[in-house]
């Protein structure tokens, strides 16, 4: 346990930094919002463009390690949405709480930190995970929280939305030209080189910084007062039942004689188990949801996520 703690614990106070920073206004509220840009934009491709170079396609997108995790994504969405629908969370809000218990820190949290615990062949089904909220979880959810406008039209606009926002999202073009440029063998020019490595090695400590600076962020701008009983069960849900899902089917899938490694599945439950994204509250205020509910979500899963995530890391035996 000493020695997952000595890896957990300086991840989790770089939150807590960042969340306090901007709390005692030694960070702008001004520059939240540029920091959060230079790790989506900039220091966070290129991490990942150098981990989708050194990793295999067909380990990148390997099918079956996609549909454990799109199975318990959808079985989190549909439960979540079922579960805490009722006349005080309409579907919009009930659609983007599944989403932030669907939806783990995969990028800003979970590369660096499951690659630490289990070592840098865990980074492929980590990247699979973030490729499957990006592309799949959070266009799901979109389409559910806009399922209210009953028109064709609206339908339609909702789709051409949540395909924009994963067209308009950096992280997995990032990820498929490091697929490519491995997969052909691009050697980069020197400097290029040492542009991608310096702005990757930045990525870790400022997403980290930049989390509980969104936290606050988040929390200072919701709009609504959220009683605990309508965030706290999401966050449990997002922290408890979505490892165990993955873990469940993982094990399903073994049994049934797929191709599903030890390694991969506890990298897959590790990154269950961390957090809710922090962006989601960004999302739900664009989309004009409950973003103080979602927020009080985030920010209840980074706080339990310490003590959970290290109990089931320990309990796989990592470290």
């Amino acid at each position: 346990m000493q020695q997952i703690f000595a890896v957990t614990i300086p991840f989790f106070a770089l939150v807590l930094c960042g969340y306090l920073a901007a709390r005692q206004r030694v960070l702008p509220e001004s520059a939240v919002s540029g920091l959060n840009a230079f790790v989506l934009y900039f220091s966070l491709p290129c991490m990942l463009f150098r981990a989708g170079r050194s990793l295999p396609v067909a380990e990148l997108l390997n099918p079956v390690v996609l549909g454990v995790y799109a199975v318990s994504a959808l079985v989190i969405v549909f439960g979540t949405v079922w579960l805490t629908r009722s006349a005080h969370v309409h579907l919009k809000d009930a659609a983007f709480g599944a989403l932030v218990a669907a939806f783990p820190n995969s990028g800003f949290m979970g590369v660096p930190l499951v690659a630490t615990l289990l070592g840098q062949a865990a980074a492929g089904p980590v990247i699979s995970t973030m490729l499957t909220d990006m592309v799949f979880t959070s266009s799901l959810c979109i389409a559910l929280a806009q399922a209210h406008e009953a028109s064709g039209q609206g339908r339609r606009a909702a789709a051409l939305r949540a395909l924009r926002g994963v067209a308009s999202n950096p992280l997995p073009w990032a990820i498929a030209a490091g697929a490519v440029a491995g997969a052909s063998g691009l050697a980069l020019p020197g400097p290029v080189d040492s542009i991608i490595r310096m702005l990757g090695d930045a990525a870790t400590p400022v997403a980290l910084f930049t989390i509980g600076a969104v936290l606050w962020h988040a929390g200072q701008h919701a709009h609504t007062r959220t009683p605990v009983r309508r965030y706290l069960p999401v966050a449990l849900i997002k922290l408890v039942v979505h490892p165990l899902l993955v873990w469940s089917l993982g094990r399903a899938a073994q049994a049934a004689g797929l191709p599903l490694t030890d390694l991969q599945l506890t990298a897959l439950t590790l990154a269950a188990a961390l957090p809710s994204a922090s962006n989601v509250s960004l999302l739900a205020e664009r989309f004009g949801a409950d973003n103080g509910r979602v927020a009080r979500i985030i920010m209840c899963s980074t706080v339990l996520a310490f003590g959970t995530f290290s109990l089931l890391a320990a309990a796989f035996k990592v470290g």
